[in-house]
């Protein structure tokens, strides 16, 4: 089966993301398909290469990003979310004048788009956060 997550909860203060990244896991384990992972909201918090995690707290950020190379999921953070919240890649750091981009490699931004093309090629997609 292929699954694609919706998180939009960031990586600390609650739970979300954590479960998330859990049930991530163990679907892949299972044998299923992770299309996409799209971070909404406050969920592109965990797309930002500025988080540190404290002493003995899992890196959730650092987690993803491991996951998705290991198994080549593709992460996507909301755009419009994203620059709300100061997550820039190169190119939207260029275009706001800003002097270097604080999203993680690994993840893109996009649209909208990527979250409904993801519903299409998905059999579930699975919200956690909203």
């Amino acid at each position: 089966m292929i699954f694609s997550l919706l998180v939009q909860e960031g990586p600390v203060g609650r739970q979300s993301s954590h479960s998330a990244y859990r049930f991530a896991c163990e679907l892949i384990r299972r044998g299923h398909t992770l299309y996409r992972v799209f971070f909404f909201g406050d969920g592109v918090h965990n797309s930002t290469r500025l988080n540190c995690a404290a002493g003995g707290e899992t890196d959730l950020p650092l987690a993803w990003q491991q996951l998705a190379a290991e198994h080549g999921i593709d992460l996507v953070s909301c755009v419009s979310s994203a620059l709300r919240r100061g997550i820039v890649d190169e190119p939207q750091a260029a275009r706001h004048g800003r002097d270097a981009a604080s999203l993680r490699a690994g993840f893109e931004l996009s649209g909208l788009g990527q979250l409904v093309e993801a519903c299409l090629r998905s059999d579930r997609v699975v919200d956690f956060g909203g």
